[in-house]
């Protein structure tokens, strides 16, 4: 069995990870699709969502799946990506909205099926800061994934229209001959003991080996599912106010998209330094720029240069909050519960990316503003000053919980 601690083996399990974010590569042909198929912003940013819906689903159905069925972590995996490559590259010969819109459903599913069993198993497989590190470089290489997908499906877009896009999802093959050459069938850890981790530390004291799953973990469900309506809404937003400002033939979005995850990346990169050196500090900064970004995109007000580097800020926030998320578990659910749990925190991201369009839309009914043109930044002024209501609540429940202990 190949050592779970060699970079090509830590590689070949990070790289899964790198076509879990690739439903959001489509975000820069929104325009182009809207238009050719004759549908609403929202209809078309549903393109991009939907597929989370099917992640919600089966992030629950892939472990009974996998019990029902016999299957190790890494067939189970290998069939979700071989899923996410045949879904992925069925509109490059669709012109149907529903029959789009199914393959995307079918695209999301092949993520659930093995998303939680690629995160779960760095946390049982690691242990405190490498399994720090390794949730960070997970994180990094769904950001990288994104860039590259997005990067490549813009350049496709230039040259052979949006139909010819969905060309990327072929990559996913290539993510699948690594994995499936490289990672050992057995993928089980040999030691299910979790050290103690200083961060969580902050929000639950662990002195005796954990029983039952926290109540915590259900206030940072909730939590990642306002992160991600905020950051989805953001990416899904920013192609048509390029176009507003620039004009309809604009087609550079996927290139500043690309850009804005290459932040991203080094947010995952360096959580592990930041996490040691913040402690749990780490999330007020995170909410902090996270709030800058949403203010510097809403106010932005067709100057391009303002919407650009609100968007380019938020990735690098996002990846040192959400790796938290995951790395806070191991020390609140037992060893045994942590597919579970980890189940619920996806569920949590992706019901927010699965909704960011609606919540979006509803956002910009409260404030009188249509769907259209540069008012489809409206939303973001709000979701700033919720994260900075977040940030006042964690602080003081922390507090509280300190001066009570």
């Amino acid at each position: 069995m190949n050592n779970k601690n060699s970079l090509v083996t830590k590689l070949a399990f990070l790289s899964v990870s790198f076509m879990v974010t690739s439903a959001y590569a489509i975000q820069g042909s929104l325009p182009q699709l809207k238009a050719a198929l004759g549908i609403s912003q929202t209809q078309s940013e549903y393109l991009v969502t939907t597929p989370s819906f099917a992640v919600m689903i089966f992030v629950v159905l892939s472990p009974l799946l996998q019990q029902w069925f016999n299957i190790s972590d890494k067939k189970i995996i290998m069939a979700g990506v071989t899923i996410v490559g045949l879904a992925g590259i069925v509109p490059m010969f669709a012109n149907d909205y529903t029959a789009i819109l199914i393959s995307r459903l079918v695209l999301g599913a092949g993520f659930g099926l093995y998303n939680s069993q690629a995160i779960s198993m760095i946390s049982v497989w690691y242990e405190g800061t490498t399994r720090a590190q390794m949730l960070g470089w997970r994180a990094a290489a769904e950001q990288i994934g994104q860039a590259c997908t997005l990067a490549i499906a813009g350049l496709i877009l230039s040259y052979a229209g949006w139909h010819a896009s969905f060309a990327v999802y072929l990559l996913a093959f290539v993510v699948l001959f690594f994995f499936a050459v490289r990672v050992p069938d057995d993928s089980k850890a040999q030691d299910n003991n979790v050290a103690e981790d200083d961060l969580a530390e902050e929000l639950t004291e662990v002195e005796e080996p954990i029983k039952k799953i926290s109540p915590v973990v259900y206030l940072l469900v909730l939590f990642a599912f306002l992160l991600v309506v905020d950051y989805v809404g953001m990416e899904n937003r920013f192609p048509g106010l390029t176009v507003a400002i620039k004009g309809s033939s604009y087609t550079g979005s996927s290139m500043f998209l690309s850009l804005m995850l290459i932040g991203a990346t080094l947010g995952g990169l360096f959580y592990g330094s930041i996490n040691k050196a913040l402690g749990f500090n780490t999330v007020y900064l995170g909410l902090g720029l996270m709030a800058i970004s949403n203010f510097l995109f809403a106010f932005a007000n067709g100057n391009f240069a303002m919407l650009v580097i609100g968007l380019l800020l938020i990735g690098f926030p996002l990846q040192l909050v959400s790796p938290l998320i995951f790395n806070l578990l191991p020390d609140l659910a037992p060893a045994k519960r942590q597919p579970l749990v980890t189940s619920m925190v996806l569920i949590g991201f992706n019901f927010g990316a699965f909704f960011s369009p609606t919540i979006a839309e509803w956002m910009n009914r409260l404030v009188g503003r249509p769907m259209s043109g540069l008012d489809l930044a409206a939303p973001f002024p709000i979701y700033g000053v919720m994260l900075i209501v977040i940030a006042l609540i964690i602080f003081f429940a922390t507090r509280h919980s300190k001066q009570a202990n």
